[in-house]
This record gives C-alpha cells, structure tokens and sequence, in this order.
C-alpha cells in the first residue's frame, strides 16, 4: 500500500475569530486534502509573538483559532492539530537552522522587508527576521511532502527547500525537500468596503471584514452594505468590477457554482439580488460552523485535551527527527 503524502500547513492566533479569507483560502483545502494526505495542522503561536502581544489575549485566541479549525471540519482523529508551542523541537530545531542561514540570504525575505519597513527596520524583532528559519523548521520536523501556502508565503517555502538542501549536503539526507502548494488565485477573497485589498485580520475597518464567529445577522449586513461598482451588469472584471467580481468569487467559492454560470444566472438581475444571494450562501455555511466552535470553546478543558493527545503525536515524530539533527550536528546526546 503506498502511504499518503504528509502535509503541513497552520495559521497564527492572531485574532478572536478566522475571516472568510481564511476560510476559502485555506480550511477548505486542508479539509479537502485530509483524504489524500497524512496531513498536520498547526496553530503557530511562536510565530505570533514575533509582533507584541497581550497575553491573556494570546492565550484565548490559540483556543479559538483551534475551536474553529475542528468547527470547520479538520478532524483531530484523522489529522494532526495540534498547538506549535507545545512541541518544544520546532524552537529548537529552528535555531541549527538559523546556524546555516545567511544573514543577507535572511534579508531577502520580502515580507521581512515589507513588515519592517512600515515600523522601521530599528523597531522590527530578530524573532520577526527569523520567522522564515522557524517556518522552515515547523515543516521540515515532520518530513512534509506538500506545503498548501499562498503566494505571500512561497519564499519562505523555497528557503526552507535550500535549507534542507543544504543541510542535506553538509551532514548527509536527513530532510524531505517539501513542494510548495499554492492556493488558487480564483479563490481569493478582498474586502468588502475595499475590494482592491485582501481581505485581512488587520483590516482597517471591520466594516468590510467577515468573520467565521460573527453573528449571522451581522454577517448578512455586511455582505449587504458591499461596496459595487457602476452600472447594473453583473460579470467578473476584477479591473472594472472588483465589488462585483469579489461578490461572484464568494458566492461560486459558498455556493459550487463556476463564476462563469453565475454570470448567466444573474443576467437582467441587480446587484441588490446578487448580495442577497451572497449573504445566504455564507451565512448557510458559517451558521453551523459557528455554532460547533462556540460549543467547543464552553468546554476549554476538552478542547486543551484534544490539542494535548494531538500534541503527543507531533512530538513523537518531532523529536525522533531532532534527535537525527543533533546527532548529524555533533551536539553529544543526553545520558538518562
């Protein structure tokens, strides 16, 4: 029997509720992909504390990107969910690596550049110029195949492909080089109020924002108030109609139609049916989702059970493959 590909794949804590970019762009496939995949999901905390954060906040908001994660079908008996921070080797292994990565090689990273250049490259944390090192680490401990990752996030999956490499060639095969597995352009997801932005956690206003934990009146509001565009035709022409199109790729990304039929269903119709449309093909699916995460959060202490079981089973492959690095390193192993 051949075994399944491993994947790997997690998002940070870094808001009380996931958006439904999130939600298109990223749970929908790792749902998908547990059938063909020994797949690993990760709530990556150690890479939110590369930018402050309120610990008490922190702390709720793990718990509730993981209630979201199950709520939106990622089984924890089929996967691996589990919380980054309590599988201590991906510090750990992300430091050899930082040992192999070059300083200008590490200031390449694009979105190292971007992020520091907003606060000021004298403001951004070492741990924010690391990240794409502990990045690399969280995939290559678990000797993943495919990484599902948007185009922002390409580099650092190529760095981590060098790293591996590398490592590879000075200390023998000890990594899987993993592939890059983009998510489809069609399903990105912009803001309502904005719809020449991606739709974002760090949104501005969260007029334009949908989140998977809103209540559904309040999710058929916003989706109500979208921002159009001129005229009345409703196509897709993310030149001259981002409202409409952002509107379209919602509803065929909800409702399974091609956007090319969706185009024909609504020909002679408005916009104002159209949103009407939206609202209730979101709302159909978030409603249920919702409702499990809530149920999962009122039980914290199941919920930290879960991740607890789901922990054990990512530190035992974990710590088998730091164990190797160690060893190929020269570091002298421990004496019990």
């Amino acid at each position: 029997m051949n075994q399944k590909p491993r994947l790997f794949s997690g998002m940070q804590p870094s808001a009380d509720s996931l958006q439904i970019g999130n939600y298109v762009g990223a749970l929908v496939q790792w749902r998908n992909m547990q059938a063909t995949h020994d797949a690993i999901f990760c709530v990556v905390d150690l890479h939110a504390l590369t930018v402050p954060q309120d610990p008490a906040l922190l702390r709720t908001q793990i718990r509730r990107t993981a209630a979201q994660y199950i709520a939106a079908g990622i089984d924890p008996s089929v996967s691996t969910l589990f919380v980054q921070s309590h599988v201590p080797a991906h510090a750990e292994l992300a430091w050899v690596l930082n040992t192999i990565t070059g300083f200008g090689e590490a200031s390449r990273m694009t979105q190292f550049k971007d992020k520091a250049s907003r606060g000021g490259t004298d403001a951004a944390s070492l741990g924010l110029f690391a990240y794409p090192t502990l990045m690399a680490a969280d995939i290559l401990l678990y000797d993943t195949n495919d990484v599902p990752v948007g185009d922002d996030q390409k580099q650092h999956v190529e760095l981590t492909r060098d790293l591996a490499n590398r490592f590879n060639t000075r200390f023998g095969q000890t990594f899987v080089v993993p592939e890059p597995v983009i998510l489809p352009e069609g399903a990105r997801i912009y803001d309502l109020q904005n719809p020449i932005a991606k739709m974002s956690k760090s949104a501005i206003s969260d007029s334009g924002v949908v989140w998977l934990l809103d209540e559904p009146a309040a999710t058929a509001k916003k989706i109500r108030s979208a921002v159009t565009d001129a005229g009345r035709e409703v196509r897709f022409d993310r030149g001259e109609k981002p409202g409409v199109s952002n509107l379209l790729t919602i509803l065929s990304s909800f409702g399974g139609s091609s956007i090319t039929a969706l185009e024909e269903t609504y020909v002679g119709r408005g916009y104002g049916d159209l949103k009407k449309d939206v609202a209730e093909a979101v709302v159909s699916v978030f409603e249920p989702i919702r409702s499990r995460a809530l149920e999962l959060l009122d039980d914290p202490g199941e919920l930290d059970r879960i991740l607890g079981v789901n922990a054990d089973r990512a530190n035992e492959i974990a710590e088998d493959t730091l164990a190797t690095v160690y060893d190929r390193v020269g570091l002298l192993p421990r004496r019990r």
